[in-house]
């Protein structure tokens, strides 16, 4: 059965994360108030970030970075703005 929840970044109810996607209690707090749909646009976002930034996750200053990028995008609705990264729209 899937989940509903109210999606906080989205503001609409939408089917939620089927695990926890990270650990402790940010996790917990994404799981209950952040949709797969919102989820899947922060995996978007990170995944630029770390290109464009050429972050190494084995580093705790890149691993604290996306963390506060994230909390930013999920929970205090700004965007995320990536320097460097050009839509595929904006070209030509």
């Amino acid at each position: 059965m899937s989940r509903i929840v109210n999606c906080i970044k989205l503001k609409k109810e939408s089917l939620g994360l089927d695990n926890i996607p990270y650990p402790g209690s940010i996790g917990e707090r994404i799981f209950n108030n952040i949709s797969k749909e919102a989820w899947q646009e922060w995996i978007n976002i990170q995944t630029r970030l770390i290109n464009e930034n050429r972050l190494n996750l084995a580093d705790q200053k890149s691993r604290e970075f996306l963390k506060n990028k994230m909390e930013t995008f999920l929970f205090e609705n700004k965007d995320i703005e990536v320097d460097g990264y050009t839509p595929l729209s904006s070209i030509g």
